[in-house]
């Protein structure tokens, strides 16, 4: 037979191509994804960065303009105007506390008053050690402002407390009607700006405010601040500290550098020195012209390459799941064309398997046919071989019932002897009184005879329960019922013998009334032959309640059990009685019959003691008084 035929090749030429192409195109679809990503990124980054640049930008606006009235309204106090009127002759501390209060309420740094020359006459600080009081601002914008009549504002250092501050001032007129009138004083307050520098710190991007020489002066980062956006030259840095507006700070390069300009204005910029060097951000840019300023939000890019990283992995994992669909289709292709090649071949091969395997199956099914009739033949002989077992047992127990009727015997013709004899007299002297007309007497001998046949019909009844047949269901039985039948049998051979009851409440297991009854008039027979010879013959029984378990116990003062014997003690025919005195079935029979029931039994010689028998049987709860239980029927019938 042929080999099978194999599905047509690619050359090997354009295997090496499709090798070298299969990289190729990941890479660019990779590198494709994360450019789209990018730039999808990147708008989204910029979106987020206006709209935080104009809501930061108009809470600055906000938080400074909102003390805008305050030098204006201060220069309008008749005590401000008073004291300048009369500068030398009033003591400055009323007019320092004023300062202070309106400080305090408007929640300002610091309230100063200068005098026509610049020199700060009252202040909010006058109480600290870098008072203004005593100090000239002559060379500060915001005085030369006001001087003139007009509103100043200024932004810089502090001379004396070198913090960062906005200051507006407003000139004080004395007298503003005359043409040529001049301001006789300038009140200034100064704003700081750290409270709004630290909102900033809780957003996620970093935010700078630049002057007109592009001196960051305000910054969400501390090391930003008082910097140069770009490198300065020396000529630059002289006029700048010429201003005295940033005081000696050496205004050093703040490190951005703009690696990318993008068409929407916006920059991409990174730090090559300071704290944070390395990092990478988008910028934008939005002027304040209220203020000449121009403020600067970076936003970090680490969102973007995520997005770059995750759309490449993406686009690799499609163009992956795409390949390998491709080379599953190629090859289901090949296996569907290498099918239909091999498919006329394995016909034939098929039609020759089958017709074997036709002839097989017939073959095993005869043989099958056959084992299936063996086997039924035996299922059924084994099922009469359990009948008949099952039939031999039931006589087996019924015939070792009539054994111990036989054992019985001698008492109840005992039993019986004494109530005939009783009513032979009886019945003579109800005879004799007749005959004399003596109707009482005799009718109180004929009421003692049926008394005596009363008795003796309920002898004859024990009997017949004993010899009835069980059948077989399982109830709740009482334990003492059936102790007090078992005793009811032995009533002639109990009389010398001495019968300890140790229960309190009657218990119920769940057992065959017939067969347990059966099982304890066994135990109790055994017993009192085996007292035979006590000199105090005393029969113990004991019910013991354990959980689900009930222990039902039958000890007598014998001899006991040898040892060598208590574990031969249940077998069929073995008995330690002399010849002739049993079969040896009685013990046997019994365990049969407690197995049945689902319980155990076992002998033991307890000390003090002759030997003992314990019955193991699951416990029953107590049947309700309306349903009437096998035990109370038998009792009715005795």
């Amino acid at each position: 037979m042929k080999g099978p035929h194999r599905p047509p090749r690619l050359p090997l030429p354009l295997r090496w191509l499709l090798l070298l192409l299969l990289p190729l195109g990941l890479i660019l679809v990779m590198w494709q994804a994360s450019q789209v990503a990018r730039e999808q990124a990147l708008q989204s980054l910029m979106r987020e960065a206006e709209n935080e640049l104009r809501l930061s930008a108009a809470g600055l606006e906000g938080h400074l303009t909102r003390h805008d009235y305050l030098p204006q309204l201060l220069a309008s106090r008749e005590m401000v105007q008073r004291f300048l009127l009369n500068q030398g002759q009033q003591d400055a501390m009323p007019l320092n506390l004023l300062l202070d209060q309106f400080r305090a309420t408007a929640d300002v740094s610091d309230v100063y008053l200068l005098d026509a020359n610049a020199n700060t006459v009252a202040a909010s600080n006058w109480h600290r050690p870098d008072t203004f009081i005593g100090q000239n601002y002559a060379f500060r914008s915001y005085y030369q402002d006001a001087i003139q009549g007009k509103r100043g504002r200024f932004y810089g250092l502090g001379v004396q407390s070198l913090e960062r501050g906005y200051y507006f001032s407003a000139p004080v007129w004395l007298d503003d009607t005359a043409p040529d009138a001049r301001p006789s004083g300038v009140m200034v307050i100064k704003v700081l700006l750290d409270a709004i520098e630290e909102s900033w710190a809780e957003q996620d991007a970093e935010l700078m405010v630049t002057d007109e020489d592009d001196i960051i002066f305000m910054a969400s980062h501390p090391a930003l601040r008082m910097a140069a956006l770009h490198p300065l030259s020396e000529q630059e840095r002289q006029a700048l500290l010429a201003t005295r507006r940033y005081a000696d700070e050496p205004l050093s390069p703040s490190g951005i550098e703009v690696f990318a300009q993008r068409s929407d204005g916006s920059q991409l910029v990174r730090f090559d020195q300071g704290p944070l060097t390395g990092s990478r951000y988008l910028g934008l840019a939005r002027p304040m012209e209220a203020f000449g300023w121009n403020m600067h939000i970076l936003k970090p890019l680490g969102t973007v390459y995520r997005a770059q990283w995750l759309a490449a992995a993406l686009a690799g994992g499609l163009y992956g799941v795409v390949v390998l669909a491709g080379g599953i289709g190629w090859q289901r292709l090949r296996l569907r064309r290498e099918r239909e090649l091999f498919a006329e071949r394995e016909r034939h091969t098929l039609a020759r398997a089958r017709d074997e395997l036709e002839r097989n199956v017939e073959h095993r099914t005869r043989d099958l046919l056959e084992t299936n009739r063996l086997l039924s033949d035996e299922i059924e002989e084994r099922r009469r071989a359990e009948e008949n077992l099952r039939q031999t047992r039931d006589e087996l127990i019924q015939a070792a019932k009539l054994a111990v009727l036989g054992q019985l015997a001698a008492g109840i013709n005992h039993e019986l002897n004494q109530p005939l004899a009783a009513i032979r007299a009886y019945a003579e002297n109800a005879r004799a009184f007749l005959e004399r007309q003596r109707l009482e007497a005799a009718d109180a001998n004929l009421a003692q005879v049926v008394e005596l046949t009363e008795r003796m019909a309920e002898i004859s009844a024990q009997l017949r329960q004993f010899s009835r047949k069980s059948d077989s269901s399982l109830t709740a039985v009482s334990v003492q019922a059936c102790f007090d039948y078992a005793l009811r049998l032995y009533q002639s051979r109990l009389r010398d013998v001495e019968v300890i009851r140790c229960w309190e409440d009657e218990v119920w297991v769940h057992a065959d009334l017939v067969r347990l009854e059966q099982v304890l008039v066994n135990l109790i027979g055994n017993a009192l032959q085996a007292m035979t010879e006590s000199p105090v013959p005393k029969l113990i029984l004991s019910v013991e309640v354990e959980q689900a378990q009930v222990r039902i116990s039958v000890t007598d003062t014998g001899p006991g059990i040898p040892e060598p014997h208590l574990s031969r003690i249940f077998e069929p025919f073995f008995t330690t009685k002399s010849p002739g005195s049993g079969l040896g079935l009685g013990l046997s029979i019994s365990a049969r019959i407690i197995k049945d029931l689902g319980g155990s039994i076992e002998a033991t010689n307890p000390p003090g003691a002759g030997a003992c028998f314990t019955i193991t049987l699951p416990r029953e709860e107590r049947p309700d008084a309306s349903q009437s239980s096998p035990t109370q029927e038998q009792r009715s019938h005795a």
